[in-house]
């Protein structure tokens, strides 16, 4: 009843992040939005001014874990912690797309490669072809600085369940099913930084869940960074969500799956609408006039 939805990062430069996601990974955008003013859900990080979001994915949201890339107009770049420890996806097709544009690969195992996205993302390219009907995109990894704590938090209280555990590496991972992007969990034994280029991963689940996932974790003393809100994309369906903190900062989404089902419909004018926010952004242009750089979060 709960599935791996979206991971969200925040990008300085959105031309560049946009030739990685499409020209290297092979994604597509599923589609494009801007706004105005921060959301009320922090989903753009801790500011009030315009910004975009852009969902890109192998397939609709309904059965594939998409990226959501967060760009903040005026700022140009943030600082990367160590709680992001990276996306990996199966796509022969992305590591000859990096070969032959360029992109900086690095092989640490055999038939997987470690690449950064711009920012220093990184991901992780198992040179494999992907299996027909099937997510290309396998798990995402995150630091943690007590991995028996964070397991019970993970397993006990929002229901994922262990599928694997390797005690050499310090990983256990886990899933809401077997046919959804993972969850990796990496003991790095020390403290979590979340830099300002923290992100958020989310999860879908019946609307009538989230009071009562609200409610189990005020019961259990854990962090709420959001009560439950409904958040408003104009011209879309409004959808309701819960923000959690996991005993390392991590930051949650619980979002309710009828209407998200709706909001997360791709729009076939995804590629076009990114194309000209991106040619009208002339802020780079208006800095380098300036002599001034953007802002470094």
């Amino acid at each position: 009843m709960r599935r791996a939805l979206h991971f969200v990062f925040k990008v300085g430069d959105r031309t560049r992040t946009a030739t990685f996601y499409r020209d290297v990974l092979g994604m597509k955008i599923l589609r494009h939005e801007e706004f105005e003013e921060g959301c009320k859900a922090t989903c753009n990080g801790p500011y009030d001014g315009k910004w975009s979001k852009t969902m890109f994915g192998f397939g609709p949201e309904d059965d594939h874990f998409v990226a959501e890339l967060t760009y903040n107009y005026g700022v140009g770049e943030y600082h990367l912690g160590n709680d992001f420890l990276g996306l990996t996806l199966q796509s022969s097709q992305a590591v000859s797309n990096a070969k032959r544009l360029g992109w900086p690969l690095t092989e640490v195992a055999e038939s997987l490669y470690l690449t950064q996205a711009p920012g220093g993302y990184p991901f992780y390219l198992v040179d494999k072809e992907h299996i027909l009907f099937s997510d290309p995109v396998q798990k995402v990894c995150l630091g943690v600085s007590d991995l028996q704590k964070s397991t019970h938090y993970w397993n006990t209280l929002l229901g994922m369940k262990v599928i694997d555990k390797n005690e050499e590496k310090k990983t256990v991972l886990m899933g809401f099913a077997d046919t959804q992007c993972k969850l990796e969990l990496q003991d790095i034994s020390g403290t979590v930084d979340h830099g300002t280029a923290f992100g958020r991963i989310a999860f879908a689940c019946p609307r009538e869940q989230l009071p009562d996932l609200e409610a189990l974790m005020k019961k259990e003393n854990q962090k709420i960074l959001t009560p439950l809100v409904s958040l408003d994309t104009p011209g879309k369906a409004t959808v309701e969500v819960v923000i959690f903190s996991d005993p390392d900062g991590h930051e949650i989404c619980f979002v309710g799956d009828e209407a998200f089902r709706q909001l997360s419909m791709v729009d076939p004018k995804g590629n076009e609408l990114l194309d000209k926010a991106m040619a009208e952004d002339k802020s780079d242009e208006w800095f380098a006039k300036h002599n001034k750089q953007k802002a470094a979060a």
